[in-house]
């Protein structure tokens, strides 16, 4: 008999959603025992009221907690290394990622050299951290970054001027916590970043070579729902049904990747995080588009059920059709939420020329652009970056 290919999915063992679903990690903290907490956060997060109302329910349960609000936009090994130590020094029992993806990255880091020796660049790469980890909670603030439910973490290596990709099972988080009523206080820009970021991760998780029908399921509801209601959410930010589903969406298209990967997009981001400091939502809302119209000729069945999803065409629409539809439906979202060039980000072309065959170099060595339905040369991805400016 010919075996089968086997396919692994894996989700945290404990996944929460709905408005004030992070209320209740302090009594699952405390079912397991769990009475001191290392808080990674940002400061911007860490003065919010749906950060107080989380900290105060852990603090009225029985869980201290250690707040460490030091990460920012985008996580150094150095802000690692010093969260480790506070997290030593803390005597803490649990490690929570509360914020974005840049402050859930971080708490993975941590989490992880908790029980492994340093430095974390020696993880680098794929399934190469030898041990165990502290336990994690992953609380997400933003509907876009999905390293809620994920087992990658990004850190930029300084002295490298790289943004090091860490993956394993291992950094997959022991509850997952996606709840609504966090994200209502986003100013649109983030809703923006973070909204695409998470088009993005079901967009690649569907077109991956490396798709499979469960991770299906959860890209194309993603974009589904990401596709009525990111506009509403960037245009009402109050508008609770709209946070709600894009909560939902990020948390899914996070699901997605996590099984079956990412792509190019991914792969042109990291740089841009690591020679600019593009926050990486940011950077996939503004490679998306110019990624799409490169790749979609290749893969046109996928391109044209991701434009079924975003309702520009119906589910039987011809392939070829589908896929320009698609591509052009991503620019018009791009241009509806006011996505900005990189120009506008302060890259200019004189900059972009200093280093632009070094990052496609980086982008390809990451290994995200071989999952790409089309694959890209060096000179292609130089070319992905000039357009984008």
């Amino acid at each position: 008999m010919m075996a089968t290919a086997a396919r692994e999915f894996r989700v945290p063992p404990v996944v929460l959603t709905g408005d004030d679903c992070a209320l209740d990690v302090g009594a699952l903290l405390r079912a397991s025992g769990q009475r001191r907490a290392f808080v990674v956060t940002d400061p911007g997060v860490a003065d919010t009221p749906g950060a107080g109302r989380v900290l105060a329910r852990l603090r009225d349960i029985g869980v201290e907690s250690l707040v460490h609000a030091q990460i920012t936009a985008e996580p150094t090994v150095r802000m690692v290394e010093e969260a480790l130590a506070a997290f030593r020094a803390g005597g803490a029992e649990v490690v929570i990622g509360l914020g974005g993806g840049s402050p859930m990255d971080a708490a993975k880091a941590v989490a992880v050299l908790a029980a492994n020796p340093g430095p974390l660049r020696a993880y680098e790469g794929a399934d190469k951290i030898p041990g165990g980890r502290a336990p994690l909670v992953c609380i997400t603030t933003t509907a876009g970054t999905g390293s809620e439910v994920t087992r990658y973490v990004a850190i930029t290596d300084e002295a490298r001027e790289r943004k090091m990709l860490v993956s394993s099972w291992r950094l997959l988080p022991d509850v997952a916590v996606a709840d609504p009523a966090l994200t209502l206080a986003l100013p649109p820009k983030v809703t923006v970043a973070t909204g695409i970021d998470a088009l993005t991760h079901a967009l690649e998780a569907y077109i991956s070579r490396h798709a499979q029908p469960l991770s299906d399921l959860f890209a194309v509801s993603a974009i589904r729902r990401i596709g009525a209601s990111l506009r509403r959410a960037y245009r009402q930010p109050d508008d609770r049904p709209a946070r709600a589903a894009m909560s939902l969406a990020a948390l899914e298209a996070g699901i997605a990747f996590c099984n079956a990967s990412v792509a190019l997009v991914h792969g042109l981001a990291r740089p841009l995080g690591a020679h600019f400091g593009v926050p990486h939502g940011l950077a996939n809302a503004v490679l998306l588009a110019p990624v799409c119209r490169f790749t979609a000729p290749a893969a046109p069945e996928r391109f044209r059920d991701v434009a079924a999803a975003l309702g520009v065409v119906p589910a039987g629409a011809p392939p070829q059709e589908g896929a320009a539809a698609a591509a052009g439906a991503v620019s018009r979202l791009c241009a509806d939420l006011d996505v900005p060039s990189l120009r506008q980000l302060g890259v200019t072309p004189d900059r972009l020329e200093a280093v632009v065959y070094q990052m496609a170099a980086d982008a390809l060595d990451s290994g995200s652009p071989a999952n790409n339905p089309r694959p890209a040369t060096a000179d292609e991805i130089v070319a992905l970056y000039r357009e984008s400016l």
